[in-house]
């Protein structure tokens, strides 16, 4: 079967794909032929990720999925939270983004922080959620040139290493993207004979 994932951010569909592993396949918005921008309007990642999930099975009336994701830093307050993307304006710039925190935590010793991600499955009408949380902290100074939005400034709790020097294998021992997929491939492999196939692979 196929899922629609509604987002077009190629590195969150690569980690997707990294964790499902079986006769699901899941494809893009450019690839199910949708060029919509769906809007992030709400205070809390669940009901962002209600709103495009529901968004896109409105439209197709097939199985999909979306996420949200934030960064919530404990310092201040769970900021940049939802609005993660646009922190530094809605030029969804992950320069300035980053930037505009660093500045923020300039002199604080508390740089706890942890990734948040919440999935809404929805398969014949029916919404589940998941959620995925990784705890970490927020460097000085940006390291590494993989993954994206936050990754230079965050090490995961028991790495040495930001998600930006890590590789997908690496980042997926941590990462809050996978743990809620994970969530999402328990979900559909008790629902239904039609997903005894599918797993979440070894390999990371």
């Amino acid at each position: 079967m196929k899922l629609i994932f509604a987002t077009n951010n190629a590195h969150k569909v690569a980690e997707i794909n990294a964790v499902i592993k079986g006769d699901v396949q899941v494809i893009s918005l450019e690839e199910a032929g949708i060029n919509i921008d769906i809007p992030e309007p709400h205070d809390t990642l669940e009901l962002n990720a209600t709103e495009k999930s529901k968004t896109i099975y409105e439209l197709t009336k097939m199985n999909c999925f979306s996420e949200d994701t934030g960064l919530e830093v404990l310092s201040l307050g769970g900021e940049p939270g939802i609005k993660s993307a646009r922190y530094a304006g809605e030029g969804r710039s992950f320069e300035k983004n980053i930037e505009k925190l660093l500045h923020k935590l300039e002199n604080v010793a508390n740089r706890s922080a942890r990734f948040r991600t919440v999935i809404s499955l929805i398969i014949d009408g029916r919404e589940t959620l998941f959620e995925g949380i990784c705890e970490g902290q927020i460097i000085e100074e940006k390291r590494g040139t993989g993954g994206f939005g936050y990754d230079p400034v965050f090490v995961p709790n028991g790495a040495d290493k930001t998600f930006g020097e890590m590789t997908l294998d690496e980042k997926g021992l941590y990462s809050h993207r996978r743990k809620a997929t994970e969530k999402l491939v328990v979900f559909l492999s008790n629902m239904s004979p039609i997903f005894n196939s599918l797993s979440t692979s070894n390999e990371i």
